[in-house]
């Protein structure tokens, strides 16, 4: 065990878990004022869920043991042996600290899905699905990845989450939008977010918390660790004016809210590729990402669904280009793997397989889920719950009172 990584991951669960309630606010503030609180809520109570299932079988099912490649056994259920001990998958340490630290993106992951469904759906529902997707949707994909699955033994590469929190949790979004259906008011009224200066907060305190989440990845207070912070930054200050460039380009103004989804662009990005480029590629995969992104947001309208909060537009379209980029620039200078620029195309050819692997198996699980979902609880809130806004009707509160 080595006392200064344990520190580091000590230092970055708590960022990571930061980002949760960042989250909250960064949602919350894109809602209408009467939805406010039930979306904030969606984060929390996702923090919460989350983190009870992953200590009672979701850590097991990620990380202990393999069968045949799809998922763990059940060593760990209700974090047996997980202990102060060294004898985890990071023998630097504590196997607890790193539980906690595998703890943290997997409540993230699922919040995030919540920006799909925000303003219409139950909040029984919101916690049934998401309990049951933590089981069957994201402890296979942990497992795949970071676990030592088939996709990680085929050679696809994912540093801090592309696949296993972003593309994930956007199949999961766009399956929610498909099966929720559009806001009852959708193109009737007004959707005007409630409070931009909160989720440019919000937005901020995501920015800060990644960097646990994607310099923390490399598990150890190292170089590699200090590289991915960087890369991680550059990406984030391109992804803003790929962004603010585009949306100048068409409407002749820069605006607040483009500019903090660009930096969130840039984040998401980078996120699978962080601990494998050099900086001048990260640059130019967050600059991309931000207009890629852009674009993932105008193919919304032209495909019709829902998706309140752009989970699709932005993780899921950004976790698929930052994927695609790896395949690209991965440089072996910097962790071993090289991709196509580099001498490697068979890089990107896994990177694709782990692209569509993940979209497919994900939508399909997060269909088969709500559906067992709405007939459980039912799916969506009545359409006078819907109007009168959701903090009222489920929760009985009200975000503002003036």
């Amino acid at each position: 065990m080595n006392p200064a990584d344990t520190a580091f991951i000590l230092i970055c669960t708590t960022f990571v878990m930061l980002m949760t309630p960042a989250l909250a606010l960064f949602y919350g503030g894109l809602v209408r004022s009467k939805n406010i609180l039930s979306t904030c809520m969606h984060s929390y109570a996702a923090l919460g869920l989350v983190s009870i299932i992953w200590a009672l079988v979701g850590y097991s099912l990620a990380f202990s043991g393999d069968i045949s490649g799809i998922i763990g056994n059940l060593n760990h259920v209700f974090l047996t042996g997980v202990g102060a001990e060294a004898n985890g998958p990071a023998t630097n340490l504590p196997h607890n600290v790193f539980m906690a630290f595998q703890c943290m993106f997997a409540a993230l992951t699922v919040a995030l899905i919540s920006g799909a469904y925000a303003e219409r759906i139950r909040f029984s529902a919101m916690l049934v699905f998401s309990a049951l997707w933590t089981i069957f949707a994201y402890c296979p994909m942990a497992h795949w990845v970071w676990g030592g699955g088939w996709m990680a033994k085929l050679g696809a590469v994912d540093f801090a989450g592309g696949a296993v929190v972003h593309m994930a949790s956007a199949a999961a979004a766009l399956a929610c939008a498909h099966a929720v259906g559009p806001r009852t008011d959708l193109g009737k009224t007004p959707m005007i977010p409630n409070n931009l200066p909160m989720t440019l907060f919000g937005g901020g305190l995501l920015w800060f918390g990644w960097f646990g989440f994607n310099a923390g990845s490399a598990l150890a207070a190292n170089g590699l660790a200090g590289h991915a912070l960087v890369t991680t930054h550059l990406a984030t200050a391109g992804g803003i004016f790929g962004w603010m460039i585009l949306e100048y380009l068409r409407f002749g103004k820069a605006t607040t809210l483009g500019a903090i989804s660009g930096a969130l662009a840039g984040l998401v990005s980078i996120t699978p590729a962080a601990g494998f480029v050099e900086t001048m590629p990260a640059l130019f995969i967050g600059f991309a990402g931000g207009m890629i992104c852009y674009g993932g947001i105008l193919l919304k309208n032209r495909l019709g669904y829902d998706d309140a909060l752009d989970v699709v537009g932005i993780h899921g379209v950004g976790g698929t280009w930052g994927a695609f980029a790896t395949g690209l620039f991965a440089s072996a200078s910097i962790n071993g793997v090289n991709g196509l620029f580099y001498g490697n195309p068979w890089q990107l050819v896994v990177q694709i397989i782990s692209i569509v692997a993940t979209w497919g198996f994900v939508y399909l699980v997060s269909r088969i889920l709500l559906k067992l979902t709405d007939s459980l609880v039912g799916l969506r809130v009545d359409p006078a719950s819907e109007v009168s806004g959701l903090d009222l009707s489920l929760h009985n509160e009200r975000g503002y009172t003036l």
